[in-house]
């Protein structure tokens, strides 16, 4: 672990195992920290916060991201393979949103905003509440000390447009990765520790088998502002927790996003999309897990997606065909399991899938799965599974599938499909959540910013909102003339 500027083990001497999800062999071990580490760690970064001049020395964090930047790139191959067998990353995932893309401009991004960015506003000169002209000034300054709290599905792209932002507006940082996926952090404050001139305690990350640990962050009141990405519940509680310090919160939640397939689209390029749910096996919070086909092609919509789903490529992680690997764990894939039981009890059509397939019998796979004739009120429709499953739910017109699409809690992403880019955008603007993909666009790169409607969250992750989000700011005005 890095707790102020050191390289630790737990003070216990115990470790917990890494477990690679394709195989379910101990890949090694990692050190696992308690609640003492954990508060060293927030005191280190609250000295490094009230005490050096990292908040104020715009040249030293961008010098500091640069150089982390550098070192990443320079072992980006082994970082690649680490993450293919600690998360069961598809090799495929790891040329796009899990390497490459947050490695290009995750630090590079906000390290170029540092000198961009209007830390200080001037007001026109106004009246005083007494008399006279004053002068005045918006002034935008660091947070304090952030916990930051990562999940496993995405752990490197995750940590990476947390770290970059963060640590480029001044505040230090505290790093909780998931048990699940610690090494790729620990790789992170390694290279931070040996490979640049970030100040000891700007920096720190502590890995734990114990969740709870993880919770010192939001119950202390050295820390300013909780950064997690993760489930809705978790998110619930950080905020419930964190309310007696009045912590400031990023939240980054599920979602049950919706592509809309309108009656004049391409079918079979739209139905083609429904294919994200395989990706990484569905293990992502903003893939649109449900697809909504107008009535009239919907059996021909159906055939289409059959004959997709059985040819998607899955298994080893390792080779470059493929798009989907195994679940994290035994426990998610048994909750996954749940709810394509569920899905069949209430009266869902399970089209395709649903099974452990037989030519994988190390792992924790799961067929890519397929559920029709779906009623949006059904379980599997109002609820994150986080697995390889898409149900399709019939529309009528295009109010009918706005009013289906936006009958959910969440409203993190969604798509939609349509000949032309006028009926696409009309829809678009109409689908209340933070990002929509019209007829194939991705909204997503370090100047989007990324978050959610309703249960999907609070604040955005990247460009100019993102990186304000990290920052307080201060009103100053003063007698002139």
């Amino acid at each position: 672990m890095l707790i102020g500027g050191e390289l630790v083990h737990a003070d216990s001497g115990k470790t917990f195992d890494n477990v690679n999800p394709t195989t379910e062999e101990v890949i090694g071990q990692v050190a696992d920290a308690g609640n003492a580490e954990m508060h060293r760690a927030i005191d280190a970064a609250r000295a490094a916060f009230d005490d050096t001049d990292w908040s104020t020395n715009r040249a030293l964090r961008k010098r500091c991201l640069e150089q982390l930047q550098a070192a990443l790139e320079g072992e980006r191959e082994e970082l690649r393979e680490e993450l293919i067998a600690e998360v069961g990353l598809p090799r495929m995932a790891t040329h796009g949103p899990g390497l490459d893309a947050p490695l290009q401009d995750a630090l590079s991004y906000p390290a170029k905003l540092i000198e961009e960015f209007g830390w200080e506003t001037a007001l026109p000169d106004a009246p005083g509440l007494m008399g006279g002209i004053q002068a005045r000034r918006i002034i935008k300054e660091p947070v304090g000390v952030v916990g930051a709290i990562v999940p496993w599905n995405f752990p490197f792209e995750v940590t990476m447009q947390k770290l970059g932002q963060v640590l480029a507006t001044g505040n230090t940082m505290v790093l909780k990765p998931a048990p699940d996926t610690p090494w790729n952090a620990t790789r992170i404050g390694r290279l931070a520790a040996e490979a640049t001139d970030i100040p000891p305690g700007v920096l720190n990350v502590v890995t734990s088998s114990d969740h709870l640990v993880g919770e010192e962050l939001t119950l202390s009141p050295k820390v300013d502002l909780i950064s997690f990405t993760g489930s809705t519940v978790v998110g619930q509680r950080i905020m419930e927790k964190g309310a007696a310090t009045m912590k400031r919160v990023f939240l980054e939640l599920g979602g049950k996003s919706a592509t809309i397939v309108l009656d004049d689209a391409d079918l079979p390029a739209a139905i083609l999309s429904g294919l994200g749910v395989c990706f990484h096996a569905g293990q992502g919070c903003a893939i649109q897990t449900r697809m909504l086909l107008p009535r009239s092609r919907y059996d021909e919509g159906v055939e289409l997606l059959k004959g997709a789903f059985a040819n998607v490529p899955y298994g080893d992680p390792s080779r470059p065909d493929v798009m989907m690997g195994p679940l994290i764990s035994a426990k998610q894939r048994a909750r996954v399991e749940g709810y394509i039981q569920k899905g069949v009890e209430e009266g869902a059509t399970l089209a395709l899938g649903g099974g452990r397939p037989s030519h994988l019998p190390k792992g924790w796979f799961l067929e890519p799965t397929l559920f029709v004739d779906v009623d949006n009120s059904m379980t599997i429709a109002q609820e994150e599974i986080f697995g390889p499953v898409l149900v399709v739910i019939p529309f009528e017109d295009d109010n009918d599938a706005v009013r289906i699409a936006n009958d959910s809690k969440y409203g993190l992403s969604g798509g939609v499909f349509s000949a032309t880019l006028e009926r696409s955008m009309a829809v678009a603007r109409r689908i209340r959540t933070g990002g929509v993909s019209v007829n194939g666009g991705a909204p997503y790169g370090p100047d989007v910013p990324f978050g959610g409607y309703k249960h999907s969250g609070i604040g955005r992750q990247n460009g100019l909102q993102g990186f304000d989000q990290y920052l307080e700011v201060k009103s100053v005005a003063w007698p002139v003339g």
